[in-house]
């Protein structure tokens, strides 16, 4: 027996989202643009809501929502565009900046972290820039850049549970964690099966082909 739809409001529009549908998904499909970094829209990726960067407003609530992973109940407003939603999300893409390299010796200057820079109006970040670090480039076909990694997971789920290989993980605390292969061993001496899957998800070039980095 198939559930009812959910009833709500986007944008002062009133819509219908399906079972298990969350706010993003709704909005993608009315063509409503809000960015995303941590989660991709492909089968079999789940939404972690870690970058926060899709952080919605709903009326009678004190904190933004993120749209990823909040699903609408009946009667909800919901909010794309306030200046609130709008000024969080910047605030989540200029605290992430400073974790990048600057722009003129990014990896990637076409990936789709750039791509959001560019589309919430940033130009620089107020905050103190993260120490670069050396690339690990001891795999022949992929090279790891974590100077660029905002720690997304995407690459985790690519890994664990998309391709179910269980090569690359999360390790350590605060400012010393990152992403680790097997052990924190060098790619190149992990078991990774060069299968791809994590360099096409990195929303940011801190995973690429060797062949085309820099």
């Amino acid at each position: 027996m198939n559930k009812e739809k959910t009833s709500f409001f986007i944008d002062n529009k009133k819509v219908s989202a399906d079972p298990n549908e969350t706010i993003w998904q709704v909005a993608k499909r009315l063509e409503i643009e809000i960015p995303h970094l941590c989660y991709l829209p492909k089968p079999n990726y789940r939404p972690d809501g870690n970058c926060r960067a899709c952080m919605v407003e709903v009326e009678g609530e004190s904190i933004l929502a993120a749209s990823c992973i909040r699903k609408p109940t009946g009667g909800m407003k919901v909010f794309t565009s306030s200046e609130r939603a709008k000024e969080s999300r910047k605030l989540v893409f200029e605290l992430l900046l400073a974790d990048q390299p600057k722009r003129e010796i990014s990896h990637n200057k076409n990936s789709n972290f750039w791509g959001w820079i560019d589309k919430v109006g940033l130009k620089d970040s107020r905050f103190p820039f993260k120490t670069s670090c050396d690339p690990d480039v001891s795999h022949p076909s992929m090279s790891v850049n974590l100077d660029a990694c905002i720690q997304c997971n995407l690459c985790v789920r690519a890994c664990r549970e998309v391709q179910v290989n269980d090569v690359i993980g999360m390790a350590y605390r605060g400012k010393n964690s990152k992403i680790v292969f097997d052990f924190d061993d060098p790619m190149g001496d992990s078991t990774c099966v060069a299968c791809g899957e994590c360099v096409q998800v990195c929303p940011t070039g801190a995973l690429m082909p060797s062949s085309v980095v820099d």
